[in-house]
């Protein structure tokens, strides 16, 4: 294990414990969400996610990175990476409830871990380990459709909103984050990947687990929604949802699969 990583990999395991005291409370704890029933469902569908998809695969990461996986590397950014805008919603979004304090340290303790990682990690020689079949053109269109589409959609509620002077239908820290953070690296990760830079590898892996692990949660959560729902309608943007679950496992696991091995204390 590489000494210069040890302070972001013990973060890392505060990020896995409380993340996964979060989710396991919200599904287990009885009325400990104070939100809306819509947003209840949301809150629901993050917390099967986080628990049984996001826990595991950063324990999993972090296991690997410590071994000196390169691909061990890259999932454990983007994982934590989704750790951070995941509870960004709940510390940020939800209505103030009896866990404030574990969702401030996960929100906290990822950004920390994150900084730590990327400072400590040389990122300037990944695209040396890439082979050159690595299809960056088609990960970089594709993450150009994602975000495009995103922009396009959001930006219309957003406009819509303001002219017509009434609220959005979903909680504008939606509109923030991705607007602010998510459709912005987006397009970098996909300018810089279709260049075969060094950032652009790292940036994309970071989004791309990012799209498959939240992509999850949006479609969980819509499952929920319409199962309990009076009407039991499906949000009609599911199928986007899935779209961008599985193209971004895809388009993951063709970046991934191209990353050749080796010790990082190599590079």
């Amino acid at each position: 294990m590489s000494n210069t990583l040890k302070p972001a990999y013990i973060l890392s395991f505060f990020v896995i414990i409380l993340s996964a005291i979060a989710s396991a409370g919200g599904l287990f704890i009885s009325q400990l969400y104070r939100d809306n029933d819509f947003i209840t469902r949301a809150w629901f569908g993050s917390d099967i996610t986080t628990l049984f998809v996001s826990v595991p695969l950063l324990a999993l990461a972090l296991r690997l990175s410590m071994k000196g996986s390169l691909q061990g590397q890259l999932l454990w950014l983007g994982l934590l990476g989704y750790m951070l805008y995941n509870y960004a919603f709940y510390l940020f979004g939800a209505v103030f409830n009896d866990f404030f304090l574990v969702y401030t340290a996960v929100f906290a303790i990822s950004i920390y871990a994150l900084i730590l990682a990327l400072s400590n990690l040389p990122v300037n020689t990944y695209h040396t380990r890439f082979d050159e079949r690595t299809p960056v053109k088609a990960i970089s269109v594709f993450l150009v459709i994602i975000s495009l589409s995103l922009a396009i959609f959001e930006l219309s509620q957003v406009l819509t909103a303001m002219i017509l002077e009434k609220q959005p239908r979903v909680p504008p820290l939606i509109f923030a984050l991705d607007l602010s953070l998510i459709i912005p690296n987006m397009l970098l990760a996909a300018v810089l990947l279709w260049k075969r830079l060094s950032w652009g590898f790292v940036l994309t892996a970071i989004m791309l687990v990012k799209g498959f692990t939240y992509g999850t949660s949006l479609v969980i959560s819509s499952a929920s929604m319409a199962r309990f729902s009076l009407a039991g309608n499906w949000d009609g943007l599911t199928p986007f949802y899935i779209f961008i679950a599985v193209g971004s496992l895809l388009a993951a696991w063709q970046l991934l699969r191209n990353l050749r091995s080796g010790d990082i204390s190599n590079l």
